[in-house]
């Protein structure tokens, strides 16, 4: 009897043995995957993320007849908020520190938001526009068409395409808008020489 029991024992200890394991890298990817269904966006999100704690200064590189030119201000953009799910990054024009651009992770998919406060920290109206990663983006550029809300808060802003893009190198970061196929703005960040803060 001890000897069958001794048997079954060690068998199941085999089994168990033999079953399938995940070690900890694989948990681990199995966890960030969980953050963005596309690796592409996961990618970006994370050179993003590389920035953080430094700020850049940036210079208006195109503006079209449709609004006011902003090449005579001043605009730093600060990565201030780096965690697991979201990237806060305000970005200043002159002495104006009411917009932040916010990176988060929502339902898997990379979204991006324009966040305008008054100096109470209560929300402008309007704010929070921006749009959810379409697919054809990759590490270093992702695109963001309008979601419905920013259709309803801007006049025209259905139509609008937020396009942000760093070289494979990180030395600049665009930050750029079209309108119903039609470039409207960019800014270009230098990373290769970060503000002393």
């Amino acid at each position: 009897m001890n000897k069958i029991l001794t048997t079954a024992v060690l068998l199941t200890f085999m089994l168990s043995a033999c079953g399938p394991r995940t070690d900890s890298t694989e948990a681990q990817n199995e966890q960030s995957g969980e953050m963005f269904e596309q690796e592409a966006q996961e990618a970006f999100f994370n050179n993003l993320a590389s920035l953080c704690g430094q700020s850049f200064a940036g210079e208006q590189t195109y503006r079209s007849h449709h609004g006011e030119s902003w090449s005579d201000r001043s605009m730093t953009m600060y990565v201030t908020v780096c965690e697991d799910d979201h990237i806060h990054i305000p970005f200043h024009v002159d002495d104006d520190h009411s917009r932040t651009w916010m990176f988060t992770a929502e339902d898997g998919n990379l979204v991006f938001r324009h966040q305008h406060l008054h100096e109470d920290g209560t929300h402008e109206d309007g704010s929070m526009y921006g749009g959810v990663a379409n697919d054809e983006g990759n590490a270093f550029v992702q695109y963001f068409p309008a979601d419905d809300f920013t259709a309803t808060v801007i006049e025209g802003g259905g139509g609008n395409l937020w396009i942000v893009s760093m070289d494979e190198e990180m030395t600049y970061l665009s930050y750029r808008l079209d309108r119903d196929g039609e470039k409207r703005f960019e800014i270009v960040f230098d990373l290769r020489n970060p503000l002393v803060n």
